[in-house]
């Protein structure tokens, strides 16, 4: 597609801020993790697995009706929501983790339930963000330039995580935290209300500046040559009608189940890694296990931008924008590192490494199929519904490993590269029975 300039502006400035604003919900979404480390023993390995695990399946289920919710109302409304409503549940853990941390008993507090519920309401207003994005998107690109989209969303996660591990991390080090608590502790409560504080703002921001579609924007609508090609946008489907053209799409579903598998490899090593990393540290062994912790969220940035932009960019270039090829290269990398972690889960910096590189595979693969494969397949009528479902199925493989891993590395870590690798497998299999899928090809 050739652009002009001045749209090309234009669509940085529409899904700029709207970018930004879902950086800040994975910031306030994944600071449970640091929570859970700066919390030591109020919130243990078994707590921390029940509370994100009910959030991911609430996140999961929600899709069912934010998704063609989304698809009816817009893109903007749907990221509104999300930055408000998680907004003010991030306040509201801030203010009660205040209230714990305040008692002459902190352990005597029922933190997990409390947090379960708000974790569970902000993991609701959380799953408004992917679907509003893909929804708005899907009108601004075409199908052959996704894959530059599909870079865009990795960073989007990317710059996310960054957020919640590292700057949360910085945050906690920070003279308004360090000895700003009661009785000279620590306001460990600033993990929940800089990212809400932050949300609100770009809630303000958003307002402004974000349109649903070119044509909302002062510029001429097009066919973006996805699913929805040939069809009256204008023309609303019903909700059950839409709901059963997604359900019914065998490589939407078998994306669904490769998401899935993702979600698992994903939070899999992404939440589990810093919290193996503390306590290795805690025990004293040594071989750059703080180096790897206290970047965390640096590494996977990193493996987030690189695995993003290259999945995209090889999707677009080397196999004519079909999804699967490029996203199964990535899977196998995956499967190889997973290999080579086991024998190296006591060495910090090599262990890093190679999570470096599964992060640079699932991230990639993540951005590409829920980023790009769910606007390719859904159409710009259907985007926000087949990202709902696809997205949902992530969180499900995300609970999955949160209700898993909680308990089985509470009994002993050799098992966690184990219970990880056929996941890989499944992934790569359902990967090559869509192999040659594009929208409109008749397989």
């Amino acid at each position: 597609m050739i652009h002009s300039k001045e749209y090309k502006t234009r669509r940085f400035w529409n899904w700029f801020p709207m970018g930004l604003t879902y950086a800040l919900l994975y910031m306030g979404r994944y600071n449970l993790t640091v929570s859970k480390n700066a919390l030591g023993t109020l919130m243990t390995k078994e707590n921390f697995g029940i509370i994100f695990g009910i959030g991911a399946v609430v996140y999961a289920l929600s899709f069912l009706v934010n998704g063609p919710l989304v698809d009816r109302i817009g893109g903007k409304k749907g990221i509104l929501i999300a930055a408000l409503g998680a907004g003010i549940m991030n306040l509201l853990m801030g203010i009660y983790l205040h209230k714990v941390l305040t008692m002459k008993d902190p352990s005597s507090a029922p933190l997990l339930t409390v947090f379960s519920i708000l974790y569970g309401l902000n993991m609701y207003f959380q799953s408004y963000g992917a679907v509003s994005i893909v929804k708005v998107n899907a009108h601004w690109f075409h199908v052959n330039e996704r894959g530059v989209f599909s870079g865009i969303f990795g960073i989007m996660i990317s710059s996310g995580i960054f957020l919640a591990f590292d700057v949360t991390g910085r945050i906690l080090k920070s003279p308004i935290v360090v000895g700003k608590g009661i009785a000279g502790g620590d306001a460990l409560w600033w993990v929940f209300f800089s990212p809400a504080f932050l949300l609100f703002i770009l809630f303000a921001v958003e307002i402004f500046i974000l349109r649903d579609s070119p044509g909302k924007a002062g510029f001429k609508d097009f066919d973006t040559g996805d699913a929805s090609s040939g069809e009256d946008l204008d023309e609303k489907i019903p909700t059950f009608k839409l709901m059963k053209r997604i359900l019914t799409h065998p490589v939407i579903l078998t994306v669904a189940g490769i998401e899935f598998c993702t979600g698992v490899l994903r939070n899999g090593v992404m939440h589990w890694f810093p919290i193996y990393a503390k306590e290795q540290v805690l025990l004293g062994v040594k071989h750059g296990w703080e180096f790897a912790l206290n970047n965390w969220g640096l590494i996977l940035m990193i493996a987030g931008i690189v695995g993003g932009n290259l999945a995209g960019y090889v999707s677009d270039k080397f196999f004519q924008s079909r999804r699967a090829p490029s996203a199964a290269l990535l899977y196998g990398v995956l499967i190889i590192s997973l290999f080579i972690m086991i024998p190296f889960l006591t060495n910090g910096f090599v262990l890093a490494v190679i999570i470096f590189v599964v992060s640079f595979a699932v991230i990639g693969t993540h951005g590409l199929l829920s980023g790009t494969a769910t606007m390719d397949f859904g159409g710009r009528k259907g985007a926000a519904t087949a990202v709902g479902i696809i997205d949902g199925f992530v969180y499900l493989g995300t609970a999955v490993q949160s209700f898993s891993l909680g308990i089985i590395t509470s009994k002993s870590w050799t098992l966690w590269p184990i219970f990880l690798l056929p996941f890989g497998f499944i992934g790569l299999f359902l990967l090559t029975r869509i192999w040659n899928a594009k929208p409109g090809s008749k397989k």
